[in-house]
C-alpha cells in the first residue's frame, strides 16, 4: 500500500496485480510505503475503510482517494497457482508444486482452509457489495496503461513500471465442468470486472 499525503491518494495493493512493480516505481515519491508484512501491504479495501482511512482523514482533515487494480478473475487465480509453484516454497502447505491448474482450481472451489489455493477473491479484497466497491477508482490490470496515465496525471510525474515478481509460465487449461463451476463462484467478481471502464 502506498500513501501520497499531499495528493490525498492511497494505492491499495490488490495481490497478483503488479503491486511490487508499482511500489518499486513509486516508493520514493510516496509519503508512506507499506511493503511488509503482506497483511499490511495488501490491506483490503474494507480493512482500509475501517482502520487506516479514518485515521488518515482525521489527520488530514479530508478524505483520501483510493485506487486499485483488478485482474481478469481466472487469470488472477492462474497467477497465484504459478506463483506458488516456486522452488523456495516447495515443501510448504501453500505450494502448488506438482498440481495442475485444474487440481489447484478444484482445491480453490472446495475452499479448503490452509490449502494451496486458499487465496480468497479480488471481490473480497475490494469489498464488493451489491455490485459496488468502496474503492474510488478500480482499473483493469490488463489495461494497466490507463492506470499509469491516471497516476502520472495525479502525481505529476512519468511512471515506468519495472517487471518484478513475475510468476513463472504455466498452462491454465480447465475442463468445461470445472470452468463452469469456477465462473459461477466468481460471478460477482466477473460482474464487477466486466463493468469497469
Amino acid at each position: 500500500m502506498l500513501i501520497f499525503w499531499k495528493e490525498r491518494l492511497v494505492l491499495l495493493a490488490t495481490p497478483k496485480t503488479g503491486s511490487t512493480s508499482i511500489e518499486t516505481a513509486l516508493e520514493q515519491m510516496a509519503h508512506v510505503a507499506i511493503r511488509r508484512p503482506p497483511e499490511l501491504k495488501h490491506l483490503s479495501a474494507p480493512a482500509y475503510h475501517d482502520h487506516m482511512g479514518p485515521m488518515l482523514e482525521q489527520a488530514a482533515g479530508e478524505r483520501f482517494t483510493t485506487v486499485a487494480l483488478m485482474r481478469e478473475p481466472i487469470d488472477w487465480l492462474g497467477s497465484w497457482w504459478r506463483y506458488r509453484q516456486r522452488d523456495d516454497i516447495r515443501d510448504m502447505p501453500r505450494s502448488t508444486s506438482g498440481l495442475s491448474f485444474e487440481e489447484a482450481v478444484l482445491s480453490h472451489l472446495d475452499d479448503r482452509a490452509g490449502g494451496p489455493m486458499n487465496v480468497g477473491s479480488q471481490g473480497q479484497f475490494l469489498g464488493l457489495r451489491g455490485g459496488n466497491a468502496p474503492v474510488d477508482r478500480v482499473f483493469r490490470y490488463e489495461e494497466i496503461d490507463r492506470f499509469v496515465h491516471f497516476l502520472e496525471d495525479r502525481l505529476g510525474c512519468e511512471l515506468i513500471l519495472p517487471r518484478l515478481n513475475v510468476s513463472p509460465k504455466g498452462k491454465t487449461d480447465l475442463t468445461p465442468a470445472t470452468l463452469a463451476r469456477l465462473k459461477t463462484k466468481l460471478a460477482r467478481d466477473y460482474d464487477f470486472y466486466n463493468g469497469l471502464i
